[in-house]
């Protein structure tokens, strides 16, 4: 999809609004999730995938919220925020003077609310759309919100993130409770109860816990 239209696609279906948890950032994010998808769907003249690029999940909120109360956390630091979304994680990066930071999503149309978002805030870092699973990486810090709703995505990714922290990477994984996250090698950081929409989570608000991941799963 042409960037232009991708950004007049995103204003007409999002409106600009303070990330529920972290209301520091302003973000373009969609009240109902149909509406968007179709309009994705009708202007690529086929399926898509759900746009989750245009909400805060629980995971990257809490990531955000993390690294506003501990900037020190990612200050003078190169740091990677894998399946960005909206790219949340990463303006939250930028404002606690990381050195350098990279947003990365495989939806192209996340990519481009990435860029907006950036430009709302006032802020700038790299946006790439890119399947980085299996890929060395240069980034000290990876930051990693609620990717691990899926089995055979989890399985893809959680050996690739311990690979990085065996490598020295401090990755960082927040999630509220998905049924695929990782359970061991684990040592957490932060609890938040993280308001949610209920059309997507049918509830309220999330317990999201913020861990580091270890290289090795515990024995």
């Amino acid at each position: 999809m042409d960037s232009e239209i991708a950004e007049a696609l995103i204003r007409e279906f999002t409106r600009v609004q303070a990330a529920p948890f972290v209301p520091e950032v302003q973000l373009y994010l969609a009240d109902k999730l149909v509406p968007l998808w179709q309009a994705t769907e009708w202007q690529a003249a086929g399926p898509q995938a759900p746009p989750f690029w245009a909400f805060a999940w629980p995971g990257s909120q809490a990531l955000a919220r993390y690294l506003i109360e501990a900037p020190e956390t990612v200050a003078q630091r190169r740091v990677l925020d894998f399946g960005a979304g909206c790219g949340l994680a990463a303006i939250a990066a930028v404002m606690a003077d990381a050195s350098r930071v990279a947003a990365v999503d495989v939806d192209p149309l996340a990519v481009v609310a990435q860029r907006m978002n950036a430009r709302l805030n006032g802020v700038a870092f790299e946006h790439r759309c890119q399947d980085l699973v299996g890929d060395d990486i240069s980034e000290e810090v990876v930051l990693v919100g609620d990717v691990c709703y899926e089995r055979e995505t989890t399985e893809r990714v959680v050996p690739w993130l311990r690979d990085l922290a065996r490598g020295g990477a401090l990755v960082l994984i927040a999630d509220p409770g998905r049924t695929y996250a990782p359970v061991d090698g684990l040592e957490l950081l932060a609890t938040y109860d993280v308001p949610t929409l209920r059309e997507l989570e049918s509830v309220d608000q999330k317990r999201t816990r913020l861990w580091r991941l270890d290289a090795v799963k515990a024995t």
